[in-house]
């Protein structure tokens, strides 16, 4: 009986083909975001933008909410979680990147940026009781490891002033989604995943937006056709598409596992400038690459000791 239950576990924690499909989707997606950032920055200031974002995502998702009749939650725990995803994931995830956008270097982003899984699991390790099995712990050292030698090259190529700056702005970018990510895995069996990544974007765009108006002139920008081709590539594809996929596989997927995945990110990232834009990688990326990828093996390789008689 207890060799099937440790099959049964095992079997549970381990990545289907589709997850596996749908997970490197999102790390994809999610590495064509950060192109479509920076273009949308030459001609919008960081704030409004983030707003814009996160309003347009959210708000085509509740569209195919309303179209679709899903139901929306009545317990007012579920609401203050939601906000809570809201203010963490998109207000301070979307406005420390947005800020920290040509202020910081590749290399501090990349590494700051890639903290958020390691906070994520110690959150999620004492509010989800989520264990960090060695596995799991020996996976995101070796990813983080990796982080940091594909952003090595570019680590100092910053003034001090901004390197600050710029750190914390993306220190409380990943904070927030950490927060985001507990609070949003916590809700994974009490809402829809439309309903629930739809009214946490729109909450979370906000406090953005008023902060726009405060410290931006958002109302004197004049809107041309590649900046709102840029939206909405970004909006519906990169923020509403991957939100709701990262969400669904909350369902049936531990948060420290699946957050492994988002090493690959970076990964996605370079090779996207490799092929595209001719930017070359050196030995050291190279290295990163495959530590990243060594990481990712690590944690979703089914242990097969419980096949064992």
């Amino acid at each position: 009986m207890k060799k099937i239950e440790a099959l049964s576990d095992s079997t549970r924690q381990h990545l289907s083909p589709n997850a596996l499909a749908l997970l490197l989707l999102v790390m994809f997606l999610w590495a064509l975001c950060f192109p479509l950032i920076s273009i949308g920055l030459t001609t919008v200031p960081p704030l409004y933008f983030a707003a814009l974002r996160a309003f347009v995502a959210g708000v085509s998702l509740l569209v195919l909410v309303l179209i679709l009749r899903r139901p929306f939650p009545r317990h007012a725990r579920v609401w203050l979680k939601v906000v809570g995803v809201g203010l963490g994931t998109t207000s301070l995830g979307f406005g420390g990147m947005f800020l920290a956008g040509g202020i910081v270097s590749p290399g501090i982003a990349t590494v700051l940026t890639n903290s958020q899984p390691l906070i994520a699991a110690v959150l999620a390790y004492f509010v989800l009781g989520e264990r960090l099995d060695p596995r799991i712990r020996n996976g995101l050292s070796l990813g983080f490891a990796g982080i940091i030698l594909t952003a090595f090259s570019s680590l100092g190529s910053q003034s001090a002033t901004n390197a600050l700056l710029g750190s914390v702005y993306i220190l409380l970018a990943a904070l927030g989604v950490a927060v985001g990510n507990v609070l949003l895995k916590s809700l994974a069996d009490e809402i829809d995943p439309l309903v629930a990544v739809g009214c946490q974007l729109v909450i979370g765009a906000f406090p953005l937006l008023s902060l726009a108006l405060v410290f931006e002139s958002p109302l004197n920008i004049v809107w041309s056709f590649s900046f709102t081709v840029d939206l909405l590539v970004l909006s519906l594809f990169g923020t509403a598409l991957t939100s709701v996929l990262w969400f669904s596989l909350m369902h049936c997927n531990k948060l420290t596992r699946l957050n492994t995945f988002t090493f690959l990110t970076p990964v996605f990232a370079l090779m996207i400038g490799a092929i595209f834009f001719n930017e070359r990688l050196g030995w050291l990326e190279i290295g990163g690459i495959l530590f990243i990828l060594g990481s990712i093996a690590w944690v979703s390789w089914r242990e097969n000791s419980v096949l064992e008689t």
